[in-house]
């Protein structure tokens, strides 16, 4: 007979029986599961994982969307040909014949899935991911309320249509709730409701929105926090007996494991930053070194997602779940740590092509960030720009530096604040699980070595992004050492110069001057420049 054990993620007092010797694997052998979102970022990873760790899934639709002349069996086909699937390509090829991809659109009214394919989700569907989502800070109120709140509101119109529907995870974000510093593991109530705001954004000129917006997302950093929390809202007051779970990840990065370590195909949230530092061209940013960076790697949100799923499946309750899926808890690092990490690895592993020796600083002082702005970005763009065209060739970098601003300030509000995320729902989640179920769907953010993982990060950022391999290090890091001594012989001169201005008038310092001078010239010639 199965072993009996204690449900501990919910209080003392409700305590109930699970059959804990029914893994996530058996949970999922002949369900067929349907993604939103599974073109995106954690939607790869979500469908990756099922297919390696879950072999007994039968069926896996993605909702897909017809883009740039591409139809969804055309974008499904290049989705596979992605090297996340190379293990699944190798050792199981037939399984991804499970895959199956559904025609729609989060944004139309009934995600504009055919009577056909809707009447076969109804039927045969048990489990839901939600990961559809613009996840742009800076997105237009309007679309970001039809895709996060009315699209969540079409899909669960369609949940409740499936006869057997055994689990919805939702996919939200641990910062919805950011106008908060103590955020727990349940739905606040926002100022304004769902249904307020949908109804004025449909009814309002897109202008006459965009006019609003700051003051409809009140004391929020953008629009994408606040449609999150009223998705978060509607869903409570709505979810009726959907086995609901909601997941919150904080910033989500690379993986941190197995089919491929450090894999990001994106320049979402830091890395976009942190991309641009390691070729140099970005060296300066608002932030306080000494707040949590509460990161997360992205497997670990799909693990669980995965074990809430089991979860909420296995036990068939029907109280909404929430899971804050954070590590500033547990295994917390600052943005300094954080920052001065990737500079290590990043100069250990550098890129082909670097404009400038990848080094920086972060402040929070928004006079000196200003300040180091002019000096370190915009000065230095525009001679390169300048020096382009009297070359013949396309300036470029004061376009790229106005990119990296707008980033820059995208993530200001969230390295400048810190939150405490309460993860006790994810915790117990992890003790219920067998031991077996711990070690393939790891979500334990306390065993993650932030050094190890930063360096993955960063080798992934070089290999998955600009497509560089191996190979080349070696003679990135020659190309990396010319710059750095020729950075610290400007540096140095450039502290001379400013020491000869100011000690002009005085002949002993100017003699001292002239003598460190001779000694930098004479340093020089006996230095290799490799």
């Amino acid at each position: 007979m199965p072993s009996l054990d204690l449900c501990i993620d919910t209080p003392m007092a409700s305590m109930q029986p699970c059959l804990s010797s029914m893994t996530i694997a058996d949970f999922f052998a002949g369900k067929t599961v349907f993604i939103t979102g599974g073109t995106g970022f954690m939607g790869k990873v979500l469908l990756e994982k099922l297919l390696r760790s879950c072999p007994g899934v039968s069926k896996i639709y993605l909702l897909i969307r017809t883009k740039k002349g591409q139809n969804a069996h055309e974008r499904l086909s290049q989705l596979l040909c992605s090297p996340l699937f190379n293990v699944i390509r190798k050792d199981r090829p037939q399984d991804l014949q499970k895959v199956l991809p559904i025609e729609g659109d989060i944004t139309q009214p009934e995600l504009a899935i055919s009577e056909n394919d809707r009447s076969i989700l109804a039927r045969t569907v048990n489990i839901v991911f939600h990961s559809a989502a613009t996840v742009k800070f800076d997105e237009k109120l309007k679309l970001s309320v039809t895709i996060n709140v009315l699209g969540t509101q079409r899909l669960v119109e369609l949940c409740k249509k499936m006869v057997n529907l055994e689990a919805l995870i939702h996919v939200s974000t641990a910062y919805c709730n950011c106008n908060r510093t103590e955020v727990r593991e349940e739905v606040y109530t926002p100022p304004l409701g769902p249904d307020q705001v949908t109804a004025l954004v449909d009814c309002l000129d897109k202008d006459l929105v965009d006019t609003l917006t700051d003051k409809l997302i009140g004391d929020r950093p953008n629009t994408y926090t606040f449609t999150k929390a009223l998705a978060e809202s509607w869903l409570k007051d709505n979810k009726g007996d959907l086995p609901l779970v909601i997941v919150r990840p904080s910033i989500v990065l690379s993986s941190i494991d197995g089919p491929m370590v450090g894999w990001v195909d994106n320049w979402n949230g830091p890395t976009g930053i942190i991309a641009a530092a390691g070729k140099g061209i970005f060296r300066t940013m608002l932030c306080d070194p000494d707040k949590t960076a509460d990161l997360i790697p992205v497997d670990m949100v799909i693990n669980l997602m995965l074990a809430a799923a089991w979860r909420v499946g296995t036990t068939k309750n029907r109280e909404l779940k929430i899971y804050n899926c954070s590590t500033g808890q547990q295994n917390p690092i600052t943005w300094k740590n954080f920052i001065n990490t990737c500079f290590v690895y990043m100069r250990q592993y550098p890129y082909t092509e670097v404009s400038w020796y990848p080094d920086g600083t972060v402040t929070s002082s928004r006079v000196l960030n200003v300040l180091n702005q002019y000096v370190l970005h915009w000065a230095p763009a525009y001679v390169m720009d300048f020096v382009s065209h009297l070359a013949g060739g396309k300036p470029i970098m004061m376009r790229i530096q106005d990119k990296l601003s707008k980033a820059a300030v995208c993530l200001e509000y969230f390295t400048t604040n810190e939150w405490n995320f309460d993860d006790e729902n994810v915790r117990h989640l992890n003790a219920v699980l067998c031991d077996s179920d711990r070690r393939e769907f790891n979500f334990n953010v306390a065993k993650i070595d932030w050094e190890k993982y930063i360096e993955s990060y960063v080798l992934g950022i070089r290999k998955f992004i600009f497509k560089e391999d191996v190979e080349s290090i070696p003679q990135a890091r020659k190309n990396i050492t010319r710059l750095y001594w020729t950075y610290r012989c400007i540096q140095l001169l450039s502290v001379m110069m400013a020491w000869r201005f100011l000690t002009i008038r005085y002949v002993p310092l100017r003699q001292m001057w002239t003598k460190a001078l001779h000694l930098l010239v004479h340093l020089a010639r006996l230095l290799p420049f490799v």
